[in-house]
């Protein structure tokens, strides 16, 4: 991280209306026991800008003045290697454009606590019905940061995977001991949007979760939302999602996009006009969706004689050799592939990425698969902002038979 701002965006109409609306904070910080040094807070400044601010604490003390156009979460820290990763003592709270003051007796910014901001308390509140859960969850999340640290260095050394094959395996039972947990999660999170429609915490954690919940469903939490909410940032940001969501959702025309397979030949979905089309969005890293392609070959075997097809679109634009060994290994072969066609590059600029086909269908969680008719009409969503696999195995079964 640079101690400087970094645009997102480069129209400077946008930077000129958002300085007009910034106001003023003040943040006087009391970490006793911290030793002098640099301490980093970074925030979204605007819209178009974020900013990483920095300060020499004495005795534990410090002062950060600056501006926002909104309250937002913002995130304090001593080490900024160790905080790109998400390490590190740190401490995240909401900040205003109003006098705070943040305390810990500990020395340790985790443990510090937040007053004067009105959003923060929401947040508190929040994390409170949190708790009982997060207790739970923790320690299977630690236990899993270690276990995936150990298989990326396995990676890096360039072991079998016969050799990483137990930690992948213990990864996989950690995996299906928190999802339990996670879904608790949702619920609770849910709840505390039904209470709070317009808190910007409730616009944070719906601009989270919106990509995963049915559409139906996000468009209603967004119509809950006051005109000012829906255009605070989180706001703007959940209305494209929805957007993206509905271009790939039932009723919507499926986007037609060509592309070179997996075996250097042209692959145009306008080809497949006639027969029901199943775009199955996963990635050879995505253990749900590789879990799920044994039933995959079940239906393709079961329904391809009467009209249906398959084309598999992998997140693997940055790894082919990892996409084209997982295709082997599956054998899922036997019907079509490309990729997704992510430019990473374009999007850490926040360019357009024209030949991305997960943009055009909405796709923000793998596995995800799309339905389309004969016609060129989506008729079915599983996954991310869809329905469950056995609405899909319904769905078939209603089109082809047993």
């Amino acid at each position: 991280m640079k101690n400087n701002w970094v645009l997102f965006s480069l129209l400077l109409p946008a930077l000129q209306a958002g300085a007009q609306n910034k106001q003023a904070f003040t943040l006087k910080g009391d970490i006793k026991g911290l030793p002098d040094r640099y301490i980093y807070l970074s925030y979204p400044e605007g819209a178009a800008v974020y900013k990483t601010d920095s300060v020499i604490t004495h005795s534990g003390k410090f002062t950060f003045t600056g501006t926002v156009e909104q309250p937002v979460q913002a995130r304090l820290y001593t080490d900024k290697q160790k905080a790109m990763y998400g390490e590190g003592d740190a401490a995240s709270f909401f900040i205003e454009p109003v006098p705070m003051q943040l305390k810990s007796a500990t020395g340790k910014l985790k443990d510090a606590r937040l007053t004067g901001s009105k959003v923060q308390l929401e947040q508190d509140e929040l994390e409170a019905m949190r708790a009982s859960v997060m207790k739970q969850l923790s320690p299977l999340s630690a236990a899993y940061r270690k276990l995936n640290n150990e298989y990326i260095a396995g990676m890096r050394a360039k072991k079998t995977d016969a050799a990483l094959k137990p930690l992948k395996d213990k990864m996989d039972k950690l995996k299906d001991q928190m999802e339990p947990h996670y879904e608790a999660m949702e619920k609770i999170d849910k709840a505390f949007i039904d209470k709070y429609p317009n808190s910007y915490v409730s616009a944070q954690l719906l601009r989270f979760r919106v990509s995963g919940i049915p559409l139906a469903e996000g468009e209603a939490y967004y119509a809950r939302m006051s005109p000012e909410m829906q255009q605070s940032a989180d706001g703007r940001e959940i209305k494209k999602e929805l957007e993206g969501l509905r271009a790939g959702s039932p009723g919507s025309v499926a986007h037609v996009f060509t592309k070179t397979d997996i075996d250097g030949q042209t692959l145009n979905l306008a080809d497949f006009k006639g027969k029901y089309v199943m775009l199955d969005f996963w990635a050879s890293w995505c253990g749900p969706c590789r879990k799920g392609n044994p039933h995959l070959k079940e239906l393709y075997g079961k329904y391809k004689d009467k009209g249906f097809e398959i084309i598999g679109i992998s997140d693997d634009d940055s790894n082919h050799a990892a996409w084209k060994k997982a295709v082997e290994q599956d054998g899922i072969g036997i019907w079509r592939h490309v990729l997704r066609g992510l430019d990473w590059e374009k999007r850490k600029k926040n360019l357009p990425n024209p030949e991305d086909v997960s943009d055009d269908y909405g796709i923000h969680s793998l596995p995800t698969k799309i339905l389309i008719d004969p016609q060129g009409m989506i008729i079915g969503r599983y996954g991310g902002g869809g329905e469950d696999d056995d609405a899909m195995n319904k769905k078939l079964k209603e089109l082809f038979g047993a």
